[in-house]
């Protein structure tokens, strides 16, 4: 009996293991996949006031910058098995502040395309994304 149950653990982690390699790839299972997040400011006249970012997660503080009109800021975010996978990010113009994910591994894995980029554009009128930089979705107001 003890020989048949060693051979059924065996049988049950190889099936594991081919059933996780044909769903995922395994080099991302087991190192995780690389994004490139990067946030612009598009607003059209804020050349006397930046328009302010700052993003953090559970793991990493990757600061912050005062964006002028057209700049970016970006970063690569690597997803992680053992990791919430979220960078959230503050945004400030003037006196409005506007908190926002600015990469959530569940929501943006797939939508952020084979090139995995994820790209923010920040306006007045509020939050698009894109990850061809041609066709823009608003996501998020102010």
């Amino acid at each position: 009996m003890k020989f048949g149950g060693r051979i059924c653990v065996v049988v049950g982690l190889a099936t594991f293991i081919i059933a996780m390699t044909t769903i995922v790839e395994p080099s991302e299972y087991l190192f995780g996949t690389e994004y490139e997040v990067r946030v612009i400011n598009g607003f059209t006249n804020n050349s006397s006031l930046p328009l302010v970012i700052w993003c953090s997660n559970d793991e990493d503080d990757i600061g912050g910058r005062a964006l002028q009109e057209h700049d970016d800021f970006s970063w690569k975010m690597k997803t992680r098995f053992w990791s919430n996978n979220l960078m959230k990010c503050t945004m400030k113009y003037d006196q409005t502040r506007k908190k926002f994910d600015a990469f959530k591994a569940s929501r943006d894995a797939h939508r952020c395309g084979p090139f995995k980029i994820c790209t923010w554009l920040v306006s007045e009128n509020g939050f698009y994304f894109s990850n061809d930089l041609v066709n823009w979705y608003k996501d998020f107001e102010w």
